[in-house]
């Protein structure tokens, strides 16, 4: 698509320099050609950021190769570019429905509730959060719908309920930079902790996956640790 339209301002490019007058003929071809570059380097910046998601994505693959079953490497492979660079929420939430079951949370769709997305509870404890799973282009803020859901919840919530934000953000980085980039800004941060919601990005809960089963980490631990986190941002207590 961007080759065309490169070709198509060529065109318009030698047609301004045949047919307009003598005091533009130059002036348009000049700006074409600005064009023209401003696009080229567009069109670099999108392929390194493919090759880059595409080079993580081999590398988990080759991984996954170590696993038994041919299923279940392709359905990890999915989950991860799912979690990773979503699509669409609906990817997103099936995505951290698989790795929360994965890590052998208990789980249901939360169907006692209308502003939920999950209710996960630790096993062997009655510790329960409910999960609200958000998609966002850049960091997480105030506005999304996904925060007025959770402010539903807290009203609807049980006494042994916390909730819990998760959420998929800058979500055309590539890993390299979101490690850099801001996920939440500051007046959610401190809505978050005035009502006591922890929040945590979807990269951050594919590294506590990886610990998880590489045996790294406790990973019931950890939520226990998110259960009795004051509010805000949890992964920032990880560091």
């Amino acid at each position: 698509m961007l080759f065309l339209l490169q070709l198509l301002i060529a065109v318009f490019a030698i047609y301004s320099a045949l047919e307009f007058p003598e005091e533009i003929k130059l002036l348009v071809p000049l700006g074409c050609l600005f064009l023209m570059l401003l696009i080229s380097r567009l069109d670099s910046n999108k392929v390194e950021k493919e090759t880059s998601r595409k080079d993580f994505l081999k590398t988990e693959m080759d991984r996954f190769t170590k696993k038994d079953s041919m299923a279940g490497k392709e359905q990890d492979f999915f989950t991860v570019d799912s979690l990773l660079w979503p699509k669409n929420e609906l990817l997103l939430i099936d995505a951290v429905h698989f790795i929360l079951k994965d890590l052998g949370f208990r789980i249901s769709t939360g169907v006692n509730y209308h502003s939920v997305d999950r209710i996960v509870t630790i096993p062997e404890t009655e510790k329960a959060f409910g999960v609200e799973i958000m998609l966002c282009e850049k960091e997480a803020d105030r506005s999304h719908p996904k925060v007025l859901r959770a402010m539903q919840f807290e009203k609807e919530k049980k006494a042994n309920e916390k909730t819990f934000l998760v959420a998929g953000t800058h979500v055309h980085l590539p890993l390299a930079e979101k490690s850099h980039a801001n996920h939440l800004s500051k007046e959610l941060s401190d809505l978050l902790i005035r009502y006591n919601m922890s929040f945590i990005t979807t990269h951050q809960l594919y590294d506590l996956w990886q610990k998880a089963k590489g045996g790294e980490i406790d990973i019931f631990e950890t939520f226990e640790r998110v259960y009795s986190h004051p509010g805000g941002p949890f992964f920032m207590a990880l560091i």
